[in-house]
């Protein structure tokens, strides 16, 4: 399997990788556009777009657009996160280019019909309302407020519900044109397809589009803080993070790793001490996400009232062992379960055109597998230790609560824990 580029003269970049044996197809357009290039006015109107994508073209119906795919047997989607929006499909090899001409259609002659952007306005009044309603999504949403106050990567995707209110055809438009150049689409292609022939259709799509206005997003500054709200729930929602490693930093795999070996499964530190060993919690896991030129290692755990100020101090304790007595074995199981996820991953098209697409948005180029097993292989228990001590040694911590939690300990409090 070999991957292969091809750039328009406009900028417009396509990268495809074939997949022998495969009788499907992945492929989308990803745009290096989200929240994070939103004004303060305009929060949540990328997320707004990409509802918009599907209520209709000028030669297409929103009922059409779903028909289309749907009738050969395919699916279509669209998701916005903070630096990217995506639409895409996935259909039989001979759908192929059915589903390049409709994804082409909805990004390059959208209607914004006033009446479609009412209802559409009402879907997502109605996602915000069960978002709020849904304790740990809400959480995680404030939890990054309070590591990036009043800058774009530290607002919501939804964005509030007064802005979704008052957004206007004039304003999704202006969106697109500052935004939607070709210089930021990445089309990405895997599975059951040809380079040659989605470049010869794509040069036709998308050949004649003017580059747009460059923009840079606002650069990040991490800030630690709290937020806690007590409410009646059954459970008290726990989210602490650091600030950590970008995807552009070097450190990226030690971070991946060492959120691995603390909460990415089972056998994990934090599910062992606080789940298995002590019984605090059902669900506590840690991730390590990143961003352009900041990232986060969060922790999450949902408890009762009475033992929610546990949870917390042993979290924290658990975050400054590491940096003394990580294990071989427990760095080597983080690293296996890391390039297991990878590879297992990327036998789907749809995991593997996303992984075309976001690392060409990062690099320019897609690293080999065995490039990146490599670098994963190359994380030591040394590294880890080192990278565990960093974080916690910021004294930066960034803590989100929810529900019965007026026994928890403060970010103060967990602060002073963390470099005591």
């Amino acid at each position: 399997m070999s991957v292969e580029f091809h750039t328009l003269s406009n900028g417009f970049r396509i990268v495809t990788e074939p997949m022998p044996g495969l009788l499907s197809a992945s492929l989308g357009i990803w745009i290096t556009a989200g929240g994070r290039d939103e004004l303060p006015e305009q929060n949540g109107i990328a997320h707004f777009l990409e509802h918009m994508a599907f209520k209709g073209t000028t030669t297409r119906s929103s009922v059409d657009i779903a028909e289309a795919i749907e009738d050969v047997g395919g699916h279509i989607n669209a998701y916005t996160s903070r630096e990217t929006t995506a639409y895409y499909a996935r259909v039989l090899k001979d759908d192929v280019p059915l589903a390049l001409d409709v994804i082409s259609d909805i990004l390059l002659n959208p209607t914004f019909e006033d009446h479609e952007i009412e209802t559409e306005r009402g879907v997502i009044l109605q996602e915000i309302g069960q978002s709020l309603d849904t304790p740990d999504d809400v959480i995680f949403d404030w939890l990054q407020e309070e590591a990036y106050p009043d800058q774009p990567i530290g607002r919501t995707i939804l964005g509030p519900a007064e802005r979704v209110s008052a957004f206007t055809r004039a304003e999704l438009l202006q969106f697109v044109a500052r935004h939607y150049g070709p210089e930021r689409m990445i089309l990405a292609a895997a599975g059951a397809v040809d380079h040659d022939d989605i470049v010869r259709r794509a040069e036709v799509l998308f050949s004649d589009l003017k580059r747009g206005v460059a923009t840079d997003a606002q650069p990040a500054k991490y800030t630690g803080g709290e937020r806690r709200e007590v409410k009646g729930l059954e459970q008290a929602h726990f989210a602490l993070a650091l600030e950590s490693a970008s995807y552009r930093d070097p450190d990226i795999y030690t971070a991946q790793v060492y959120a691995g070996a603390m909460g990415g499964g089972m056998s994990s530190r934090l599910f062992q001490e606080i789940r298995e060993k002590r019984g605090l919690c059902y669900t506590i896991f840690a991730q390590a996400g990143a961003y352009a030129d900041t990232g986060m290692t969060t922790i999450y755990a949902g408890t009762s009232a009475d033992q929610i100020a546990e949870l917390s101090t042993i979290t924290v304790d658990e975050l400054k062992r590491a940096a003394d007595d990580m294990s071989d074995a427990e760095t080597a199981r983080a690293r296996a379960q890391m390039k297991a996820g990878l590879l297992m991953g990327l036998e789907n098209p749809s995991n593997r055109a996303e992984r075309l697409a976001r690392m060409t948005a990062i690099w320019g180029r897609v690293p080999s597998i065995p490039e990146v097993v490599e670098k994963i292989d190359a994380v030591d228990t040394a590294m880890v230790r080192d990278y565990a001590a960093r974080i916690a040694g910021q004294a930066k911590p960034s803590l989100a609560l929810y529900g019965p939690i007026e026994g928890a300990p403060s970010v103060a409090d967990l602060k002073q824990r963390l470099v005591a």
